[in-house]
C-alpha cells in the first residue's frame, strides 16, 4: 500500500461491524416501541430456567423409561457422574438451579461493564449462543448419560448465557423510556417470569412426541427448544437499537433535580457502587425481598396440600389420611395454585414496575415490606381457619410483590446512580439474587423438616416459617428507609463522564456523519412503520398468550 493509501485510509472512520454498538444507533423513524418486544424475545426465552423443572422426572428414568433404574448403594459421586446404566436422581438434576442463579448474578457481575460498552446487540448474540449452546451440550450429555455435561452445558454456560440476557436490555430500555422507567423495564423482566409458562407445556408436549420405546424424548426435546429458542434470541438481539447521546423524548422535560431529590442526572461509575453504602442498602432490599418471596414460590404446592389436606377436595382430614386417588387429586389442585402464582409473578411485574413511575421507587418498596409483613403474618391465621381462598389470595399478592421487586429495582437504580452504567450497576446487584436463591429455600426447608421433627402436624410446620420470612421483610423495609441521594463526591465528573461515553461507543449519528439537528431528534423514537410495530408485538405476544391461558386452564381447578 502506497503512502498516500495509507494517509487516505487512516482518515476514514474504522467500518463497523454487525454486532458494534455504533451500528444500531437510531436513525430519525425508529419507533422506541419496537425495543421493548426485542427485550421480551430473548426474556421469554431464557426464562425457561424457572420451568427446567419439567425435565426432572423424565430425565431421572431416561434409562429405565418406564421405572427409574438405581444405581448401586455403594457407587461414589463421581461414579454416578459418569455412570451410563443406571439412572440420576431427581436431587443431583435439582443442582442445575443452584447453577443457574448463581452463575446469572456472577456473570452478571463480571461482565455487566464490558455490556454497556459493547452494546445490546452484541450481548443478546453472546447470551443466545450460550443459553442455546448450553442446550446442544446437555443434550449430549443426555444422549451419552453423562450428568456432569447438563451441569456444564445448561448449567454453567447456560447460566452466563443467564446473566447477559438478562440485564441486556436495562440500561436501553431506561435511555429509551426516562419518562417511564419502571413500566419499560417492567416489560423485559416480566419476560422472563413468562418464560416458564411458554418453555414448560411446550417442552411437556414436545417430551410426549418424542417419547419412544427407547427415549423418554428429552434428547430431541432440547435440540428442537435450542433451536427455536436461537431464532427467537436472535431476532431479539437484532432488533436492539440505542438511542443518539443526548436524546430525550419530544415534549418531555426532565424534572429539575431540587424537585425530587431521589432522582439525579448525574451518574455514578459502576466500579465505584461496592464503596457506596446506596448501593448495599438496596443489595439488602433486593436479597431480603427475594428470599422471602422464593421461600413461598419453592415450596407453594406442598405447603398448600400439607396445610390443607382434604380440605381442597371438600372432605375432613389431613394429608396423611388421604387415599392415593384423593392425594393425586389435591396434587392437581396444588398445580392449578403454583399456575396461578406464575400468572401473579409475571403481572406483578408490570403492575409494581408500572406503579413505581408515580409512587416513586422508595414508597414502592415500603408497600412491599409493609404490606408484605402483615400478609406473611395473616398467612398462619388463614390457614388455622380453613380458609383456602384467603390463603390463596394472601399467596398470590406476595408472589406478586417478589415479581414487582425484580422489575422495579433497575429503575431505583437509574434514579440514584444514573443512566450511564445502570446496566452494570444493575449486573452487580444481581449477586444479591443469587444470594436469596440460596438463603429463601434454606430457611423454608430446614424450618419444615425441624418443625416436622418436634412433632407437629404437617398443617402447622409453615407457620414459624412465614413468621421468620416476615421478620426478613423488616430488615428488608429498615434498608430501604436507610437510602438517601448519592453523595456529590461519587458521581463522576464530567471529563470521566466524556471519556465512559467514549468508551461506550455514544455517538450523535452513525458512521462519523454530523450531529442530529433538533428536528433530526425529535424524529427519533417514534413514527416508523405501525405493521412492524404491531408485527413485533405480535410475534412476542401470542406465545405469551398461549402460555397465560395454558396456565389459566390448570389454575380453574381451584375453583372448582
Amino acid at each position: 500500500m502506497s503512502s498516500q493509501s495509507a494517509a487516505i485510509a487512516a482518515s476514514q472512520p474504522a467500518r463497523e461491524g454487525l454486532l458494534s454498538k455504533e451500528r444500531i444507533v437510531a436513525r430519525p423513524g425508529f419507533n422506541r416501541w419496537l425495543v421493548p418486544p426485542a427485550a421480551l424475545a430473548i426474556h421469554l426465552c431464557i426464562g425457561m430456567a424457572y420451568g427446567f423443572s419439567v425435565f426432572w422426572l423424565p430425565l431421572s428414568k431416561a434409562v429405565g423409561i418406564e421405572q427409574p433404574l438405581d444405581c448401586p448403594a455403594d457407587m461414589g459421586f463421581f461414579a454416578r457422574m459418569v455412570a451410563t446404566g443406571c439412572d440420576w436422581k431427581v436431587s443431583a438434576l435439582g443442582w442445575m438451579y443452584t447453577l443457574f442463579f448463581v452463575l446469572l448474578g456472577c456473570s452478571a457481575a463480571l461482565w455487566g461493564g464490558w455490556l454497556e460498552r459493547a452494546g445490546p446487540r452484541k450481548a443478546g448474540v453472546v447470551s443466545a449462543l450460550c443459553w442455546c449452546g448450553g442446550l446442544v451440550i446437555s443434550a449430549v450429555g443426555i444422549k451419552t448419560h453423562q450428568i456432569w455435561l447438563l451441569w456444564l452445558g445448561s448449567g454453567v454456560i447456560g447460566g452466563i448465557g443467564l446473566g447477559l440476557g438478562y440485564i441486556s436490555p436495562v440500561s436501553t430500555l431506561i435511555k429509551w423510556f426516562p419518562d417511564r422507567r419502571g413500566m419499560a423495564t417492567g416489560m423485559a423482566i416480566m419476560g422472563f417470569g413468562g418464560g416458564a409458562m411458554i418453555g414448560s407445556p411446550l417442552a411437556d408436549a414436545l417430551m410426549k412426541h418424542f417419547a419412544s420405546a427407547d427415549s423418554v424424548g428429552v434428547f430431541e426435546t432440547f435440540l428442537v427448544m435450542a433451536a427455536g429458542y436461537f431464532v427467537f434470541m436472535m431476532a431479539g438481539a437484532f432488533g436492539y437499537r440505542v438511542p443518539p447521546s443526548g436524546w430525550q423524548p419530544a415534549g418531555w422535560t426532565p424534572p429539575p433535580a431540587k424537585d425530587n431529590a431521589m432522582i439525579t442526572r448525574q451518574h455514578v461509575h459502576a466500579g465505584k457502587v461496592w464503596g457506596i453504602p446506596q448501593f448495599w442498602l438496596l443489595w439488602g432490599v433486593l436479597c431480603l425481598n427475594v428470599s422471602a418471596g422464593i421461600g413461598v414460590i419453592g415450596m407453594a404446592s406442598p405447603m398448600l396440600q400439607e396445610v390443607f389436606g382434604g380440605k381442597l377436595i371438600g372432605v375432613d382430614g389431613g394429608i396423611k389420611s388421604l387415599g392415593e386417588d384423593q392425594l393425586k387429586a389435591i396434587a392437581a389442585i396444588a398445580a392449578g395454585f403454583t399456575g396461578l402464582l406464575s400468572l401473579f409473578n409475571i403481572g406483578g411485574r408490570f403492575f409494581w414496575a408500572s406503579a413505581s413511575d408515580y409512587l416513586g421507587r422508595k414508597l414502592t418498596y415500603v408497600v412491599f415490606f409493609v404490606l408484605g409483613f402483615v400478609l406473611y403474618a395473616s398467612a398462619p391465621s388463614a390457614g388455622s381457619a380453613g380458609s383456602i381462598a384467603a390463603f390463596v389470595a394472601i399467596c398470590c399478592v406476595i408472589v406478586s410483590m417478589y415479581g414487582g421487586g425484580f422489575a422495579t429495582v433497575p429503575a431505583y437504580l437509574a434514579d440514584l446512580f444514573g443512566t450511564q452504567m445502570v446496566g452494570a450497576i444493575h449486573g452487580r446487584l444481581l449477586t444479591a439474587w443469587a444470594t436469596a436463591g440460596i438463603l429463601g429455600p434454606v430457611v423454608v426447608n430446614y424450618m419444615r423438616d425441624y418443625q416436622l421433627g418436634l412433632g407437629l402436624p404437617p398443617s402447622q410446620v409453615y407457620n414459624t416459617t412465614m413468621y421468620i420470612l416476615a421478620a426478613m421483610l423488616v430488615l428488608g423495609l429498615l434498608c430501604n428507609l436507610a437510602v438517601r441521594p448519592i453523595a456529590q463526591k461519587h458521581f463522576m465528573t464530567p471529563e470521566e463522564l466524556a471519556r465512559e461515553k467514549a468508551l461506550a461507543h455514544e455517538k450523535t449519528g452513525r458512521n462519523g456523519e454530523a450531529a442530529y439537528s433538533a428536528e433530526q431528534m425529535a424524529l427519533i423514537g417514534r413514527g416508523g412503520n405501525p405493521a412492524l410495530v404491531l408485527a413485533a408485538w405480535a410475534a412476542v405476544g401470542v406465545p405469551l398468550a398461549w402460555g397465560m391461558w395454558v396456565t389459566l386452564q390448570k389454575a380453574f381447578v381451584l375453583f372448582h
